[in-house]
């Protein structure tokens, strides 16, 4: 079914609203990282960068610097990041974190760079995603940086903790970019991980196609300490994209992403586009030839998509299943407060109208 778009009307009254009251919610995330909101930026490839990230902080959130999108080699590597990194800082005062993601690539990155201007420039927060997180944590813990790492199973998520993470973001099926190949949705994934992971004593944020007030509610319900929102902050005015990607998240749907690279292995949920129906016929005849698909998939057609031409058929470009939740682009600290606030209205009063008789306690 096609989304409710939202009159002007309803935005004026949403924006009121937000602006009369402004509820808070106290999590071990909260606590953790020092925010007033428990909401994280998560790491995005060519989006995460130092004007996003502290709209995000600002608001109260988490905002996350991608350190891959600007470490690269060929930009100056990882004193690249220490700029933007102080980027981020003269525009915000508040805590904000760095992405690490460890995957394969073609140049491989300077890990061991990386984690020096993290600590040098005293970035409280990492997120760490992709694979182990094992080359990176013994430094980043003996510096005093909690360490959230994003992972796809209970079993990675076990493996993590052991490492000595501080947080687990419990990634479903849902989300946009890499899903891993286990394919389990958050409905099953966050249920589980609250058993488990909170029998070990392990605390978790739900990751994966994140991206309202209800969610958030539901998340908490389900054992989380708050959620990893993407996708809904590339809708955002403070989003370093061109505002044709921004509104071809809006006019989307649910229906409207897809996987590739799922014949190598490195299984990636991107926006539904030609682009993509190219990679997918290639892998059907060529399945495990990624040398095939590489001139299809490779970062500089969706960086040049987002920064320049805003073109969103082009290119192969990470976005979760919460774009059919998205409804019109707003500043972040519209997008979390609302956030928060509807979380708080179902917490609050919503699900007592349920609860004919209280458990009765002894």
């Amino acid at each position: 079914a096609p989304k409710r778009k939202k009159t002007e009307q309803h935005v004026k009254e949403a924006k009121k609203k937000t602006q009369e009251k402004m509820a808070r919610l106290r999590t071990k995330l909260t606590e953790l990282c020092g925010i007033m909101h428990p909401i994280i930026q998560g790491g995005m490839h060519y989006v995460g960068l130092a004007p996003l990230a502290a709209a995000v902080s600002n608001a109260g959130g988490l905002g996350v610097i991608t350190a891959l999108s600007v470490a690269q080699p060929q930009l100056g590597g990882a004193e690249n990041l220490r700029r933007e990194i102080r980027a981020c800082r003269q525009l915000t005062s508040k805590p904000f974190a760095v992405n690490i993601t460890l995957l394969p690539v073609g140049v491989p990155p300077d890990y061991e760079g990386i984690v020096r201007v993290v600590l040098e420039e005293k970035v409280p927060v990492v997120e760490t995603a992709g694979r182990a997180p094992t080359t990176v944590i013994g430094p980043l813990k003996a510096g005093g940086v909690v360490v959230i790492h994003k992972c796809v199973s209970i079993r990675h998520a076990m493996s993590a903790a052991k490492a000595g993470v501080d947080m687990i973001s419990m990634d479903g099926f849902d989300c946009g970019g890499h899903p891993g190949e286990e394919d389990v949705g958050n409905w099953v994934l966050l249920a589980k991980a609250g058993r488990v992971l909170a029998r070990a004593g392990i605390p978790f944020v739900a990751s994966g196609g994140c991206a309202t007030g209800s969610q958030l509610a539901a998340a908490l319900a389900l054992g989380a300490e708050g959620i990893n929102m993407g996708t809904r902050f590339m809708a955002t005015d403070e989003a370093p994209i061109h505002r044709n990607i921004k509104q071809a998240l809006v006019d989307a749907d649910e229906r409207h992403t897809t996987h590739i690279l799922r014949s190598v292995s490195n299984t990636e949920r991107v926006y539904k586009n030609a682009q993509a129906a190219k990679v997918q016929e290639i892998e059907a005849e060529h399945p495990g030839e990624f040398d095939r698909i590489y001139p299809l998939v490779k970062g500089d057609l969706y960086k040049k998509a987002f920064q320049e031409t805003g073109d969103a058929e082009n290119s192969c470009w990470s976005c979760g299943q919460s774009i059919g939740l998205i409804d019109e682009v707003v500043s972040c600290d519209e997008l979390v407060k609302s956030i928060v606030n509807e979380a708080a209205d179902i917490i609050e009063s919503k699900l007592q109208r349920f609860l004919v008789q209280p458990r009765a306690r002894i």
